[in-house]
């Protein structure tokens, strides 16, 4: 063969091969594959022994090799200008020699460690489109002639820049997918962070719409399960009185029977969590030492998986909360655990205020009851005064009707005393109730007008009662009738000094029943005049509570109705509005006609 034909079927060699690696670039983005193809074409077209190529590890300033020995792919490192390889990688230009070991440049470790000879060498930086050195391609040992050509130095050039070109394209590739990954990764990462945001905004409305722990327990347990796809789940409290612990069960099949226990320290799981203040991730729950058949038996099905943790306290853990028997077999996911540990923080925290909310009310009760006592102990002195009066009266009196009389009413007191007695039971149970029904006010003041008279006896106080005689109304007669005696006896001690009289009027407004005390003692002191429906308010009476008027306010709004006073330096009067019910036809009551407390009414007088 002719020497031009020998260089035409080099030249045919030579664009079979670049065509091979420029559909090799085509078809796949595998670099390993890629380069292992540059690397044969190029040993097979420059006629040399090897072909190595390295990569740069640019944070290390180091040259990562890709040595091809025979049909095996091997790695070795060189420092950024130490060799061949490092000096064409620190330098941007080509290298070739002809005899390796007469180069200064040249490194012979690889030659000792491997046994190889090196003797001509030819090497070229591969440079991508920015003009950056990414590595360096090397070949050695010319198989023919005495060394390397300018022709080799131009194919080795070529195949470098595909090289360059396949390294580029793969980067490209490998950090599209990882940036692809990391978005999938973040994407799923922030649904999961939205569907735990939405779960902990529906506890936050379902915790605050409870009123009950059970309510509370329903809420959270059913919703937990559901998002962590448990079977069932439990939640674990300690009272905060008296430190019993109780735990709610709640089976997701079944999320309106909620089931209650009472369990110790360290019986069952939640109880075990609950004592060494550590959360519990298990598989085989059935086997576990924790598990307890009068606890975990509790679940309509066979406990499998279980995840629990503490519910932190600001001293000491407030109980703890559980997952039980993820669906499928599997277990918890570290997903459903920090859901459950954010769940946990939330039903924490409100746990916290519900027992923070229950002290204090608490608290308000025993005050209240304290308040309510007080009243009740300064309306015990209308009954008991009355009771003294006609025990006087029994002493003196042989009359037999008379002394039956006076049993009776001493007998109504005793039912008085009784009464505020059931108010002051029926507070304490968290009952409050207005007892309204029909009350004939011929009958009702002259109670009234009896008790009364025993009061202003042996004082300067004339006594003057006009109620309409035909007027039924609806109120409940026990509580007005205190109002009537807490105003009536303040004007009577307020004109016991230099006499009086005291004047109770009553008749109807419009749908009011209006009830008026007036007297004409010497007016409200001034200083009091704007506080005087407060508690405690008193204008410096010898035994004064300062309750008098606060009990008056508050049974008239009890009633739905206002009260007002007006007070000159000739008199106080005190106004009682009743709301009455409009009148059915045919009903029990009807309203007669109107008479307004200025009309004229038949008067009694003492």
């Amino acid at each position: 063969m002719g020497l031009l034909e020998r260089a035409l079927a080099r030249e045919v060699r030579i664009s079979t091969a670049l065509k091979e690696v420029g559909s090799a670039l085509g078809a796949t983005l595998d670099l390993d594959d890629l380069l292992e193809l540059i690397l044969g074409k190029l040993t097979e077209l420059i006629e040399a022994d090897r072909a190595t190529l390295y990569l740069l590890d640019e944070q290390r300033k180091e040259l990562v090799s890709r040595l091809v020995v025979g049909e095996q792919v091997r790695s070795i490192r060189i420092r950024v200008g130490h060799g061949i390889a490092g000096v064409v990688a620190q330098t941007g230009r080509p290298i070739r020699i002809s005899d390796a070991y007469s180069d200064p440049r040249f490194e012979r470790d690889w030659d000792v460690l491997t046994g190889y000879r090196t003797t001509s060498m030819l090497a070229a930086p591969l440079k991508n489109h920015l003009g950056r050195t990414i590595g360096v391609i090397q070949v050695l040992n010319k198989q023919q002639g005495a060394g390397f050509t300018d022709e080799d130095e131009a194919i080795l050039a070529a195949l470098s820049t595909q090289a360059a070109v396949a390294i580029d394209n793969s980067r490209l590739f490998l950090s599209l997918i990882q940036k692809n990954k990391q978005l999938l990764d973040t994407k799923e990462q922030l649904e999961l962070k939205v569907r735990h945001l939405e779960l902990l905004f529906d506890l936050e409305r379902a915790t605050a719409r409870a009123t009950t722990l059970e309510m509370l327990a329903t809420a959270v347990l059913s919703k937990l399960a559901a998002a962590c796809h448990a079977q069932g789940a439990s939640l674990l409290l300690a009272e905060d009185e008296t430190g019993d612990l109780v735990q709610y069960t709640l089976a997701l099949a079944e999320p309106e029977n909620l089931g209650r226990v009472g369990v110790k320290a360290g019986d069952g799981f939640l109880a075990s969590v609950f004592l060494d203040d550590e959360a519990v991730n298990v598989l085989d729950g059935r086997n576990d030492p924790r598990w307890k058949e009068r606890v975990e038996g509790r679940f309509p099905f066979e406990v499998s998986s279980v995840l629990s943790a503490p519910l932190d306290g600001d001293e000491k853990p407030l109980g703890a909360i559980g997952l039980f028997s993820r669906s499928g077999g599997q277990p918890f996911s570290p997903e459903d655990g920090e859901l459950l540990r954010l769940v946990s923080a939330n039903v924490s925290t409100a746990v916290r205020l519900f027992n923070a909310s229950r002290a204090r009310e608490r608290s308000e009760r025993l005050t209240s009851i304290g308040r309510l006592l007080s009243q009740v102990i300064h309306d015990f002195k209308t009954p008991m005064t009355v009771i003294s009066g006609y025990v006087q009266l029994m002493q003196d009196c042989d009359d037999t009707e008379k002394r039956a009389e006076y049993i009776e009413q001493i007998l109504r007191q005793f039912d008085s005393l009784t009464s505020m007695q059931r108010e002051v039971l029926e507070f304490a149970r968290g009952e409050r109730t207005v007892f309204v029904r029909r009350v004939y006010l011929k009958k009702f003041f002259s109670e009234i007008t009896r008790q009364l008279e025993q009061e202003v006896q042996g004082r300067p106080v004339e006594l003057e009662v006009r109620a309409d005689p035909k007027i039924v109304a609806r109120f409940d007669e026990g509580r007005v009738a205190r109002a009537i005696f807490n105003l009536s006896r303040n004007a009577i001690e307020a004109m016991q000094a230099r006499g009086g009289r005291l004047t109770l009027t009553a008749g109807m407004d419009g749908r009011d029943l209006v009830i008026v005390v007036s007297d004409t003692g010497p007016g409200i002191p001034p200083e009091i005049e704007g506080r005087l429906f407060q508690s405690f308010v008193t204008a410096g009476k010898q035994g004064g509570t300062g309750l008098g008027l606060a009990i008056v306010k508050k049974i008239v709004e009890e009633h739905g109705g206002t009260v007002s006073v007006s007070s000159t330096s000739s008199g106080t009067r005190f106004e009682m509005r009743f709301p009455q019910p409009e009148p059915k036809d045919g009903g029990a009551f009807k309203r007669l006609p109107e008479v307004t407390p200025e009309a004229p009414m038949p008067p009694s007088k003492t």
